[in-house]
């Protein structure tokens, strides 16, 4: 049998907004997680740090520029 995946999500910009994840709940637990115990300066340190991480991943700075504004919730 072949599994049908649905058309991505795209934001205006055409940053894929579906999630990719094949467990999302888990992965929002293991992000709460590590914010256990820490005080609000280690946790946004470790925010800053956990960003600067995925957006060297993403290695693309177009589509890192889209992310930041579609987080930010700004228009189109």
């Amino acid at each position: 049998m072949t599994e049908t995946r649905a058309a991505p999500a795209r934001a205006p910009g055409g940053l894929d907004t579906t999630s990719r994840l094949p467990d999302p709940d888990r992965a929002y637990r293991a992000l709460i997680d590590a914010h256990r115990g820490l005080s609000d300066e280690e946790s946004a340190a470790l925010n800053t740090r956990l960003v600067l991480i995925l957006a060297n991943q993403v290695g693309d700075e177009t589509v890192l520029e889209e992310a930041i504004a579609l987080a930010r919730g700004d228009p189109a």
